[in-house]
Protein backbone atom coordinates (compact mmCIF):
# COMPACT_ATOMS: atom_id res chain seq x y z
CA UNK A 1 0.00 0.00 0.00
CA UNK A 2 1.16 3.69 -0.99
CA UNK A 3 2.62 4.91 2.73
CA UNK A 4 2.18 8.35 1.44
CA UNK A 5 -1.57 7.17 1.79
CA UNK A 6 -4.34 8.94 4.41
CA UNK A 7 -4.62 7.73 7.91
CA UNK A 8 -8.28 6.55 6.81
CA UNK A 9 -7.72 5.43 3.95
CA UNK A 10 -4.70 3.09 5.40
CA UNK A 11 -7.19 2.06 7.98
CA UNK A 12 -10.38 1.27 5.65
CA UNK A 13 -7.70 -0.38 3.30
CA UNK A 14 -5.95 -2.49 5.71
CA UNK A 15 -5.61 -6.09 6.99
CA UNK A 16 -3.76 -7.72 4.42
CA UNK A 17 -0.91 -8.97 3.52
CA UNK A 18 0.84 -11.12 1.62
CA UNK A 19 -0.22 -14.78 0.69
CA UNK A 20 1.71 -16.98 3.14
CA UNK A 21 4.10 -18.98 1.12
CA UNK A 22 3.64 -22.59 3.31
CA UNK A 23 -0.29 -24.04 3.94
CA UNK A 24 -0.94 -23.37 7.54
CA UNK A 25 -2.08 -26.56 9.60
CA UNK A 26 -5.39 -25.40 10.38
CA UNK A 27 -7.64 -24.35 7.71
CA UNK A 28 -8.11 -20.33 8.22
CA UNK A 29 -11.49 -18.92 8.67
CA UNK A 30 -13.41 -16.99 6.47
CA UNK A 31 -15.31 -14.54 8.48
CA UNK A 32 -16.47 -12.20 5.27
CA UNK A 33 -19.76 -11.20 4.11
CA UNK A 34 -18.30 -11.16 0.69
CA UNK A 35 -15.68 -11.71 -2.24
CA UNK A 36 -13.84 -9.65 -4.26
CA UNK A 37 -14.43 -10.43 -7.93
CA UNK A 38 -11.79 -9.75 -10.78
CA UNK A 39 -14.72 -8.08 -13.30
CA UNK A 40 -17.93 -9.02 -15.13
CA UNK A 41 -16.07 -11.97 -16.35
CA UNK A 42 -15.39 -13.58 -13.24
CA UNK A 43 -18.78 -12.85 -12.03
CA UNK A 44 -20.50 -14.78 -14.77
CA UNK A 45 -18.08 -17.74 -14.75
CA UNK A 46 -18.37 -18.37 -10.93
CA UNK A 47 -22.07 -17.97 -11.05
CA UNK A 48 -22.82 -20.53 -13.67
CA UNK A 49 -20.48 -23.36 -11.89
CA UNK A 50 -17.72 -23.13 -15.03
CA UNK A 51 -15.17 -21.81 -12.01
CA UNK A 52 -14.97 -22.52 -8.90
CA UNK A 53 -15.54 -19.66 -6.03
CA UNK A 54 -17.60 -17.63 -3.81
CA UNK A 55 -19.77 -14.54 -4.25
CA UNK A 56 -21.49 -13.54 -1.59
CA UNK A 57 -21.09 -15.69 2.05
CA UNK A 58 -25.41 -15.94 1.83
CA UNK A 59 -24.75 -18.12 -1.24
CA UNK A 60 -21.61 -19.90 -0.08
CA UNK A 61 -18.16 -19.78 1.67
CA UNK A 62 -14.99 -22.40 1.64
CA UNK A 63 -15.92 -23.01 5.32
CA UNK A 64 -19.29 -23.98 4.69
CA UNK A 65 -18.27 -26.04 1.64
CA UNK A 66 -15.32 -27.61 4.02
CA UNK A 67 -17.80 -28.52 6.52
CA UNK A 68 -20.57 -29.97 4.28
CA UNK A 69 -18.28 -31.76 2.34
CA UNK A 70 -16.73 -33.39 5.58
CA UNK A 71 -20.68 -34.26 6.83
CA UNK A 72 -21.26 -35.53 3.12
CA UNK A 73 -18.39 -37.95 2.86
CA UNK A 74 -19.01 -39.66 6.56
CA UNK A 75 -22.50 -40.25 5.21
CA UNK A 76 -21.83 -41.68 1.92
CA UNK A 77 -23.75 -38.56 0.51
CA UNK A 78 -23.22 -37.07 -3.02
CA UNK A 79 -23.32 -33.72 -1.52
CA UNK A 80 -23.50 -31.41 1.52
CA UNK A 81 -25.19 -28.26 2.38
CA UNK A 82 -25.19 -25.91 6.03
CA UNK A 83 -27.89 -23.88 7.36
CA UNK A 84 -27.87 -22.02 10.18
CA UNK A 85 -29.41 -24.45 12.85
CA UNK A 86 -30.91 -27.94 12.20
CA UNK A 87 -34.41 -26.56 11.88
CA UNK A 88 -33.12 -24.40 9.46
CA UNK A 89 -31.93 -27.63 7.64
CA UNK A 90 -35.66 -29.73 8.12
CA UNK A 91 -37.47 -26.21 6.81
CA UNK A 92 -35.20 -26.01 4.10
CA UNK A 93 -35.97 -29.70 2.78
CA UNK A 94 -39.87 -29.53 3.29
CA UNK A 95 -40.01 -25.70 1.78
CA UNK A 96 -37.79 -27.06 -1.43
CA UNK A 97 -40.11 -30.12 -2.06
CA UNK A 98 -43.48 -29.40 -0.63
CA UNK A 99 -46.33 -27.14 -2.15
CA UNK A 100 -49.44 -26.30 -1.25
CA UNK A 101 -51.74 -29.71 -1.46
CA UNK A 102 -49.14 -31.89 -0.94
CA UNK A 103 -49.21 -34.21 2.30
CA UNK A 104 -46.26 -35.22 4.15
CA UNK A 105 -46.15 -37.87 6.36
CA UNK A 106 -43.72 -38.40 9.59
CA UNK A 107 -43.26 -40.43 12.31
CA UNK A 108 -45.71 -39.43 15.25
CA UNK A 109 -42.71 -39.62 17.96
CA UNK A 110 -40.31 -36.91 16.51
CA UNK A 111 -38.28 -33.61 18.42
CA UNK A 112 -41.11 -31.64 19.44
CA UNK A 113 -40.22 -28.53 16.90
CA UNK A 114 -40.10 -31.05 13.84
CA UNK A 115 -43.31 -31.44 14.64
CA UNK A 116 -44.24 -27.83 15.59
CA UNK A 117 -42.94 -26.68 12.26
CA UNK A 118 -45.16 -29.94 10.56
CA UNK A 119 -48.17 -28.72 11.96
CA UNK A 120 -47.34 -24.67 11.26
CA UNK A 121 -46.78 -25.78 7.50
CA UNK A 122 -50.39 -27.52 7.33
CA UNK A 123 -52.27 -24.65 9.01
CA UNK A 124 -50.47 -21.73 7.33
CA UNK A 125 -49.61 -23.14 3.83
CA UNK A 126 -52.21 -25.80 3.51
CA UNK A 127 -50.01 -28.82 3.14
CA UNK A 128 -51.27 -31.78 4.62
CA UNK A 129 -49.79 -33.56 7.36
CA UNK A 130 -50.08 -36.88 9.20
CA UNK A 131 -48.49 -39.09 11.69
CA UNK A 132 -47.74 -42.96 11.60
CA UNK A 133 -46.11 -45.67 14.61
CA UNK A 134 -42.49 -46.07 13.17
CA UNK A 135 -42.87 -48.88 14.88
CA UNK A 136 -45.78 -50.27 12.68
CA UNK A 137 -45.14 -50.90 9.09
CA UNK A 138 -48.83 -51.50 8.63
CA UNK A 139 -49.50 -47.61 10.08
CA UNK A 140 -46.64 -46.76 7.85
CA UNK A 141 -48.65 -47.99 4.56
CA UNK A 142 -52.15 -46.53 5.70
CA UNK A 143 -50.32 -43.19 6.21
CA UNK A 144 -49.16 -43.36 2.34
CA UNK A 145 -51.69 -41.45 0.32
CA UNK A 146 -51.26 -40.54 -3.45
CA UNK A 147 -50.62 -36.92 -2.69
CA UNK A 148 -47.36 -37.68 -0.46
CA UNK A 149 -44.42 -36.21 -1.49
CA UNK A 150 -42.04 -36.95 0.98
CA UNK A 151 -41.67 -38.93 4.56
CA UNK A 152 -40.10 -37.66 8.09
CA UNK A 153 -38.49 -39.91 10.48
CA UNK A 154 -35.96 -40.21 12.97
CA UNK A 155 -33.00 -42.70 13.03
CA UNK A 156 -33.08 -42.84 16.73
CA UNK A 157 -36.15 -41.71 17.83
CA UNK A 158 -36.47 -37.89 20.64
CA UNK A 159 -36.68 -38.81 23.73
CA UNK A 160 -37.87 -42.25 23.27
CA UNK A 161 -34.69 -43.35 21.62
CA UNK A 162 -36.52 -45.64 19.20
CA UNK A 163 -34.76 -47.35 16.19
CA UNK A 164 -36.44 -47.51 13.06
CA UNK A 165 -36.62 -50.20 10.60
CA UNK A 166 -35.95 -48.14 7.70
CA UNK A 167 -34.94 -50.36 4.77
CA UNK A 168 -38.33 -51.62 5.71
CA UNK A 169 -40.60 -48.18 5.38
CA UNK A 170 -37.97 -47.24 2.78
CA UNK A 171 -39.38 -49.94 0.59
CA UNK A 172 -43.27 -49.67 1.56
CA UNK A 173 -42.43 -45.53 0.29
CA UNK A 174 -41.43 -46.59 -2.95
CA UNK A 175 -40.82 -43.77 -4.87
CA UNK A 176 -41.81 -41.47 -2.45
CA UNK A 177 -38.29 -39.42 -1.05
CA UNK A 178 -37.62 -40.80 3.05
CA UNK A 179 -35.71 -37.75 4.78
CA UNK A 180 -33.85 -38.78 7.83
CA UNK A 181 -32.88 -36.88 11.16
CA UNK A 182 -29.84 -38.81 11.98
CA UNK A 183 -28.91 -36.31 14.74
CA UNK A 184 -28.65 -38.67 18.08
CA UNK A 185 -26.90 -41.48 15.63
CA UNK A 186 -24.23 -39.34 13.37
CA UNK A 187 -22.99 -41.50 10.18
CA UNK A 188 -20.16 -42.98 12.85
CA UNK A 189 -23.04 -45.89 14.29
CA UNK A 190 -25.73 -45.35 11.16
CA UNK A 191 -25.98 -44.09 7.79
CA UNK A 192 -29.45 -43.38 6.57
CA UNK A 193 -28.85 -43.39 2.92
CA UNK A 194 -27.24 -46.80 2.24
CA UNK A 195 -30.66 -48.34 3.99
CA UNK A 196 -32.95 -46.22 1.33
CA UNK A 197 -33.24 -42.19 2.44
CA UNK A 198 -33.06 -39.93 0.00
CA UNK A 199 -31.74 -37.01 2.59
CA UNK A 200 -30.26 -36.91 5.92
CA UNK A 201 -30.10 -34.00 8.25
CA UNK A 202 -28.53 -33.06 11.48
CA UNK A 203 -28.78 -30.36 13.96
CA UNK A 204 -24.88 -29.92 14.03
CA UNK A 205 -24.62 -28.31 17.08
CA UNK A 206 -25.08 -31.47 18.67
CA UNK A 207 -22.65 -34.22 18.54
CA UNK A 208 -21.12 -33.30 15.10
CA UNK A 209 -19.62 -30.46 16.81
CA UNK A 210 -19.62 -32.32 20.07
CA UNK A 211 -18.75 -28.96 22.31
CA UNK A 212 -22.17 -27.00 23.23
CA UNK A 213 -21.11 -23.86 21.67
CA UNK A 214 -22.11 -23.98 17.66
CA UNK A 215 -25.77 -23.47 16.36
CA UNK A 216 -25.14 -25.01 13.06
CA UNK A 217 -27.77 -27.69 10.84
CA UNK A 218 -26.30 -29.67 7.78
CA UNK A 219 -28.08 -31.58 5.13
CA UNK A 220 -26.53 -34.40 2.66
CA UNK A 221 -27.73 -36.68 -0.27
CA UNK A 222 -28.20 -36.55 -3.44
CA UNK A 223 -26.90 -33.68 -5.46
CA UNK A 224 -30.12 -32.95 -7.20
CA UNK A 225 -32.29 -32.68 -4.21
CA UNK A 226 -29.22 -30.95 -2.37
CA UNK A 227 -29.41 -28.28 -4.87
CA UNK A 228 -32.76 -27.09 -4.76
CA UNK A 229 -32.60 -27.02 -0.99
CA UNK A 230 -29.48 -24.72 -1.15
CA UNK A 231 -31.72 -22.82 -3.39
CA UNK A 232 -34.26 -22.42 -0.75
CA UNK A 233 -32.28 -21.80 2.20
CA UNK A 234 -29.81 -18.91 0.36
CA UNK A 235 -33.37 -17.33 -1.12
CA UNK A 236 -35.06 -17.81 2.87
CA UNK A 237 -31.16 -16.21 4.45
CA UNK A 238 -31.19 -19.37 6.59
CA UNK A 239 -27.34 -19.10 5.74
CA UNK A 240 -24.39 -20.63 8.01
CA UNK A 241 -21.87 -18.94 9.64
CA UNK A 242 -18.39 -19.11 8.65
CA UNK A 243 -17.04 -19.13 12.61
CA UNK A 244 -20.15 -21.29 13.04
CA UNK A 245 -18.70 -24.10 10.49
CA UNK A 246 -15.28 -23.85 11.26
CA UNK A 247 -15.91 -24.59 15.11
CA UNK A 248 -18.19 -27.69 13.72
CA UNK A 249 -15.06 -28.94 11.30
CA UNK A 250 -12.48 -29.02 14.63
CA UNK A 251 -15.28 -30.08 17.20
CA UNK A 252 -16.01 -33.51 14.10
CA UNK A 253 -12.22 -34.70 14.30
CA UNK A 254 -13.16 -36.65 17.54
CA UNK A 255 -16.30 -37.35 16.50
CA UNK A 256 -15.53 -41.48 15.96
CA UNK A 257 -13.91 -41.36 19.31
CA UNK A 258 -16.60 -39.41 21.53
CA UNK A 259 -19.59 -41.53 20.02
CA UNK A 260 -17.31 -44.42 20.73
CA UNK A 261 -16.94 -43.11 24.54
CA UNK A 262 -20.84 -42.13 25.13
CA UNK A 263 -22.24 -45.64 23.77
CA UNK A 264 -19.92 -47.09 26.52
CA UNK A 265 -21.15 -45.26 29.23
CA UNK A 266 -24.32 -44.67 27.94
CA UNK A 267 -24.68 -48.34 28.53
CA UNK A 268 -23.34 -48.54 32.02
CA UNK A 269 -25.70 -46.02 33.32
CA UNK A 270 -28.81 -47.25 31.38
CA UNK A 271 -28.18 -51.00 33.40
CA UNK A 272 -27.66 -48.94 36.10
CA UNK A 273 -30.27 -46.93 35.88
CA UNK A 274 -33.06 -49.90 34.92
CA UNK A 275 -32.11 -52.10 38.40
CA UNK A 276 -32.81 -48.83 40.59
CA UNK A 277 -35.64 -48.62 43.12
CA UNK A 278 -36.64 -45.20 42.33
CA UNK A 279 -36.77 -45.87 38.28
CA UNK A 280 -39.70 -47.34 36.55
CA UNK A 281 -38.58 -47.81 33.15
CA UNK A 282 -35.67 -46.97 30.85
CA UNK A 283 -35.19 -45.67 27.23
CA UNK A 284 -31.88 -47.43 26.03
CA UNK A 285 -31.46 -49.19 23.22
CA UNK A 286 -28.69 -51.41 24.33
CA UNK A 287 -31.04 -52.98 26.96
CA UNK A 288 -32.81 -56.40 26.14
CA UNK A 289 -36.27 -54.68 27.54
CA UNK A 290 -36.44 -51.52 25.30
CA UNK A 291 -38.76 -52.60 22.29
CA UNK A 292 -36.00 -51.48 19.18
CA UNK A 293 -33.46 -53.98 21.23
CA UNK A 294 -33.10 -56.51 18.03
CA UNK A 295 -33.50 -53.61 15.53
CA UNK A 296 -30.75 -51.80 17.02
CA UNK A 297 -28.29 -54.93 17.61
CA UNK A 298 -29.48 -55.00 13.50
CA UNK A 299 -28.60 -51.22 12.64
CA UNK A 300 -26.22 -49.97 15.43
CA UNK A 301 -23.45 -52.54 15.52
CA UNK A 302 -20.89 -49.82 16.27
CA UNK A 303 -22.74 -48.57 19.35
CA UNK A 304 -26.29 -47.54 20.27
CA UNK A 305 -25.49 -43.84 20.82
CA UNK A 306 -25.23 -41.56 23.89
CA UNK A 307 -28.97 -40.58 25.10
CA UNK A 308 -31.43 -42.41 27.02
CA UNK A 309 -34.07 -41.62 29.03
CA UNK A 310 -35.90 -42.93 32.06
CA UNK A 311 -39.13 -42.65 34.32
CA UNK A 312 -39.46 -42.00 38.12
CA UNK A 313 -41.68 -44.40 40.05
CA UNK A 314 -42.77 -41.61 41.89
CA UNK A 315 -43.84 -39.89 38.98
CA UNK A 316 -43.64 -35.94 38.07
CA UNK A 317 -43.82 -35.23 41.82
CA UNK A 318 -40.44 -36.57 41.84
CA UNK A 319 -38.43 -34.69 38.81
CA UNK A 320 -38.36 -31.78 40.50
CA UNK A 321 -35.67 -32.60 43.04
CA UNK A 322 -33.86 -34.76 41.24
CA UNK A 323 -33.11 -31.55 39.07
CA UNK A 324 -32.35 -29.68 42.25
CA UNK A 325 -30.09 -32.42 43.43
CA UNK A 326 -27.95 -32.60 40.02
CA UNK A 327 -27.99 -29.08 39.43
CA UNK A 328 -24.39 -28.44 40.35
CA UNK A 329 -23.28 -32.22 38.85
CA UNK A 330 -25.38 -33.32 35.90
CA UNK A 331 -27.18 -29.64 34.75
CA UNK A 332 -30.53 -29.49 33.22
CA UNK A 333 -29.74 -28.15 29.95
CA UNK A 334 -32.50 -27.73 26.91
CA UNK A 335 -29.96 -29.25 24.44
CA UNK A 336 -28.17 -32.47 24.02
CA UNK A 337 -24.50 -33.84 23.19
CA UNK A 338 -22.32 -31.62 24.93
CA UNK A 339 -18.51 -32.76 26.27
CA UNK A 340 -20.37 -33.12 29.60
CA UNK A 341 -23.69 -35.01 30.88
CA UNK A 342 -26.94 -33.30 31.20
CA UNK A 343 -30.45 -33.84 31.89
CA UNK A 344 -33.20 -32.47 30.10
CA UNK A 345 -37.18 -32.76 30.86
CA UNK A 346 -39.31 -33.35 27.44
CA UNK A 347 -42.39 -32.42 28.32
CA UNK A 348 -41.24 -29.21 29.31
CA UNK A 349 -38.95 -28.09 26.87
CA UNK A 350 -38.23 -30.01 23.32
CA UNK A 351 -42.26 -31.64 23.37
CA UNK A 352 -44.19 -28.78 25.13
CA UNK A 353 -46.03 -27.68 22.13
CA UNK A 354 -47.70 -31.10 22.06
CA UNK A 355 -50.81 -31.39 24.02
CA UNK A 356 -50.51 -33.29 27.25
CA UNK A 357 -53.02 -35.99 25.42
CA UNK A 358 -50.37 -36.02 22.69
CA UNK A 359 -47.54 -36.53 24.39
CA UNK A 360 -49.49 -39.60 26.55
CA UNK A 361 -50.42 -41.25 23.27
CA UNK A 362 -46.65 -40.89 22.23
CA UNK A 363 -45.13 -42.38 25.24
CA UNK A 364 -44.23 -39.23 26.21
CA UNK A 365 -44.94 -39.04 30.22
CA UNK A 366 -44.57 -35.91 32.71
CA UNK A 367 -42.47 -38.30 35.03
CA UNK A 368 -39.52 -38.42 31.97
CA UNK A 369 -36.13 -37.65 32.21
CA UNK A 370 -34.06 -37.39 29.38
CA UNK A 371 -29.92 -37.77 29.73
CA UNK A 372 -27.28 -37.19 26.99
CA UNK A 373 -24.67 -38.99 27.94
CA UNK A 374 -21.11 -36.58 27.78
CA UNK A 375 -17.51 -37.80 28.14
CA UNK A 376 -16.43 -38.07 31.93
CA UNK A 377 -16.39 -41.11 33.64
CA UNK A 378 -19.47 -43.49 34.33
CA UNK A 379 -18.61 -44.52 37.36
CA UNK A 380 -18.88 -40.64 38.83
CA UNK A 381 -22.34 -40.51 36.81
CA UNK A 382 -23.67 -43.44 38.01
CA UNK A 383 -22.71 -42.12 41.61
CA UNK A 384 -24.17 -39.01 40.98
CA UNK A 385 -27.68 -40.00 39.56
CA UNK A 386 -28.04 -42.64 42.20
CA UNK A 387 -27.25 -39.76 44.80
CA UNK A 388 -30.35 -37.81 43.46
CA UNK A 389 -32.57 -40.71 43.00
CA UNK A 390 -31.99 -42.06 46.62
CA UNK A 391 -34.05 -38.83 47.41
CA UNK A 392 -37.23 -40.32 46.08
CA UNK A 393 -37.58 -42.67 49.25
Amino acid sequence: MNSSADESTTCARGGWSADFATRPSNPPIYQTTAFDLEGLEQLDAVSSGEQHGYIYTRDGNPNHAAFAADVAALERADSGAVMASGMAAISAILLSHLKTGDHVMAARVLYGRTWQLLADLQRAFGIEVSFFDANDLNDVRSAIRPATKLCVVESISNPLVEVIDLPAIAELLGEIPVVVDNTFATPCLFRPLEYGAKLVFHSASKYLNGHGDVMLGVVAGERVALTKTRRVAALYGFNAQPFECWLASRGMRTLPLRMRRVSESAQQVAEFLAQHSAVSRVFYPGLKTHPSHQLAQRFLPQGFGGMLSFELKSGVSGVRPVFQALAHTLPFSPTLADARTTISYPAGTSHKFLSAEERRTYGISDALIRVSIGLEEPTDLIRELDASLRLQH
